[in-house]
């Protein structure tokens, strides 16, 4: 049952994965990601990580998902930047690093032995294991993802106190504008 639930799971990741990626619409993408969210947490509780499976629904699909929801909601779902010609070379890097991460997936996958499970401790995954090693081995790193999270959030109060970003306005509605403003222009010259 548990390889059912796994191959579901997996098939759901990817889905929600590349729909969050392929999708227009910010806030279907958003939904994606929570599918992609809960489907990552399936995969913690086949792996015995209860806490690591809650937190992620808690923080994850819940805390960050509304904020994201937040944002879209301020900025508008329809607010893109004008369209520009990429750089050739943002396409260059772009295939190289996903390159990079195909040959990195592909030599993690060749050199895996699939038939036989990993060993798991009973602790693992449970909360006081988890914050032992928090606050004993990665402390350092731990305190500073906070003090980044911290200037992320102060750089989000102050990057969204500003005005709100201006629609693209497509170029006949942009004409048209003109137009009305060069008439009112001109009636008020010729009063």
């Amino acid at each position: 049952m548990a390889t059912v639930v796994w191959f579901v799971a997996s098939a759901c990741a990817i889905a929600s994965a590349l729909a969050v990626i392929v999708q227009r619409n910010p806030f279907i993408a958003a939904i994606a990601l929570l599918g992609n969210l809960a489907s990552l947490a399936t995969l913690y509780l086949l792996l015995q990580s209860d806490f690591v499976a809650a937190a992620q629904i808690i923080v994850y699909a819940g805390a960050v998902m509304v904020m994201f929801l937040f944002v879209i909601a301020y900025v508008g779902p329809h607010a893109e930047v004008p369209d520009e010609r990429r750089h050739t070379w943002q396409l260059i890097a772009a295939c190289v690093a996903a390159g990079a991460i195909l040959v990195e997936i592909a030599l993690a996958v060749g050199r895996s032995t699939l038939d036989s499970a990993a060993s798991v401790e009973d602790s693992f995954g449970s909360p006081q294991a988890v914050g032992e090693v928090f606050l004993t081995r990665y402390v350092g790193a731990f305190e500073l993802v906070s003090l980044l999270l911290l200037v992320a959030a102060i750089a989000g109060v102050v990057l969204g106190s500003g005005p709100r970003p201006s629609r693209v306005v497509d170029e006949r509605q942009r004409r048209v504008q003109e137009a009305r403003d060069l008439a009112a222009s001109r009636a008020g010259d010729d009063r």
